[in-house]
């Protein structure tokens, strides 16, 4: 038995009073008694922060040393979709990822992958199909069907995909969507099939359409995608139709915050503290069916002491009574799973990246990047040919060659072009490339791609920065997305990398490997490059690399 005293945030009734928290032995409330005399002293005592939704691989991070990043945060839950591990292995990826997280305390909800792969333009390690899915959701620890990505299946009826979804809604699961850009009939229809939330809103009206058609939005900031800033208005209209998300968090950002970046920032700009908790506390808890407490007599002890309720510092984090975060310090132990992996390519030479000369006076489809988004655009652009007459990268001009290299069996890598890359020198690549995990790489020249993307295949998975002869690499040997070391040095490495891109390379984008991980997404609009071709989402279609008229030069 322990207690716990201080300022009690009581989200059902809307009020703050001084309170002592009862705990019994097997980690719940079996008490909360008002105490006047803590009315105006003491820290305050809130229901903990819910990720609602979360690739935790993007972390880098196996769930164990995620856990004791974002406990530290006052992070209590998350809602996770483990596809991005699915896409290399299938279901042994996701029960990978459900045994590691046995073995911390946060609470960590996971869904069977609705989209392996995510489309049929790019090649994945796996395929998890209706009955696959059906198995998953046979259990207890597979709470709802992660995000339906490929929203054209949904709209023209695909069969397959319309079983996957009715295998979740008999079994009384939610199922997630994921519909960029959708609106009107096409996002009331898309909600129709059972679909019950979306997160990759990026407008006010967006949001809107997809809230009038029956839909939660859930507010995204991650390390990726960033659209709080849009979005904010309606935590003052709909804060019960809303939930914060992170999506995508990368390791140093998860060191300086998750969930409660979210929460300052709402409260700072002077929307209702209760509504901003209510978001961040309670929806996903009441939307998924979460066995997380809310501070009620007979709840989990889940909670978090903070130290006023403008600024949010978090002084200790509860989960099941156990202090697991304390003054910016984690108390949970280790736990070492041997890594598992899909990693069949052999090394690339030079020659594998070069691109035959194309029609006469054609322009190359060339890919768009725009710093700190998932959207690309799609731009025409002169070629710049060599003395043989084929296109290659010229970086005074901001056009660099990209390629996606199959890295579960051997074959040609699919090579197109970028701008906005602001690259000037050498190459980067990874294998964390959503959704289907093969490796990206884009640089100034065949030769300085080739020794990145070998870099990588030597490591079976990592990411890579080169000039030259030198040559930086985070290795990630956990089905190539993710490591087995801790969160902190994780972290240093990877911003190490990335501050080698910036000086060395002379890339100006703010975060280089975020941007080239999502090059290879093909259910973000607009132009991207998987393994088998340039794909525009527009059509959803696989595109050439050459275009004969010019839109631009």
């Amino acid at each position: 038995m322990q207690q716990v005293k201080g300022r009690l945030v009581d989200l059902d009734t809307r009020t703050v009073f001084g309170a002592i928290v009862t705990i019994n032995d097997e980690g719940y409330i079996d008490a909360i008694d008002r105490d006047p005399s803590r009315d105006d002293r003491g820290w305050y005592i809130l229901p903990g922060f819910v990720d609602a939704h979360v690739h935790i691989e993007s972390s880098m991070l196996l769930p164990v040393e995620f856990a004791k990043l974002a406990v530290t945060h006052g992070t209590v839950a998350t809602v996770s979709d483990p596809h991005e591990i699915a896409n290399v292995l299938g279901i042994e990826g996701v029960k990978y990822m459900l045994e590691n997280a046995k073995h911390t305390p946060l609470s960590i909800n996971f869904g069977a992958p609705s989209c392996v792969p995510a489309t049929t333009f790019e090649t994945a390690g796996a395929e998890i199909g209706v009955a696959e899915i059906v198995e998953l959701l046979e259990r207890d620890d597979i709470l709802y069907l992660s995000e339906v990505m490929n929203y054209p299946a949904v709209l023209n009826g695909d069969m397959e995909m319309l079983a996957k979804i009715s295998a979740a809604i008999e079994r009384g699961k939610a199922v997630d969507g994921h519909a960029p850009g959708l609106r009107g009939e096409e996002a009331a229809a898309y909600a129709r099939a059972g679909i019950t939330t979306d997160h990759e809103c990026t407008s006010a009206g967006e949001a809107r359409d997809k809230l009038d058609a029956g839909m939660k939005i859930l507010i995204r900031e991650g390390s990726a995608a960033k659209n709080y800033a849009a979005l904010h208005e309606l935590i003052g209209e709909f804060p019960e139709k809303l939930m914060f998300c992170t999506d995508d968090s990368h390791p140093d950002d998860l060191m300086r915050g998750h969930i409660n970046l979210l929460v300052q920032r709402a409260i700072d700009q002077g929307y209702d503290l209760f509504d901003v908790l209510t978001i961040a506390c309670r929806n996903p808890v009441e939307h998924y069916g979460l066995d997380v407490g809310q501070l009620r007599v007979g709840d989990r002890a889940d909670f978090i002491q903070v130290d006023d309720l403008r600024h949010m510092a978090v002084m200790s984090t509860y989960i099941k009574g156990q202090k697991v975060g304390e003054a910016g310090h984690h108390n949970l132990s280790d736990f070492d799973q041997e890594p598992i992996n899909r990693f069949n390519c052999r090394p690339k030479t030079p020659a594998d990246f070069a691109v035959p000369a194309g029609p006469e006076g054609a322009q190359l489809r060339v890919i768009e990047v725009f710093d700190g988004e998932l959207v690309t655009g799609k731009k025409l652009m002169k070629p710049t040919l060599d003395d043989v007459g084929r296109p290659v990268a010229s970086p005074e001009r901001d056009l660099l060659k990209i390629a996606v290299i199959n890295r579960y069996e051997d074959a040609p890598p699919a090579v197109g072009f970028v701008t906005g890359m602001k690259m000037e020198r050498g190459a980067i690549a990874s294998s964390v490339a959503h959704d289907s995990h093969n490796i990206v790489v884009v640089g100034v020249d065949d030769e300085a791609i080739c020794r990145v993307a070998n870099a990588v295949i030597a490591e079976r998975g990592g990411i890579a920065a080169g000039r030259d002869e030198h040559l930086e690499v985070l290795p990630l040997p956990v089905a190539g997305i993710m490591s087995s070391d801790s969160g902190p040095r994780v972290a240093a490495r990877y911003e190490a990398l990335t501050g080698f891109a910036r000086r060395k390379l002379r890339c100006e984008l703010n975060s280089p490997f975020m941007t080239l991980s999502f090059l290879a997404l093909l259910v973000i609009p607009e132009l991207k490059l998987s393994d088998k071709g340039v794909f525009a989402a527009e059509g959803f279609e696989l595109v050439g690399l050459w275009e004969g008229k010019s839109e631009s030069s």
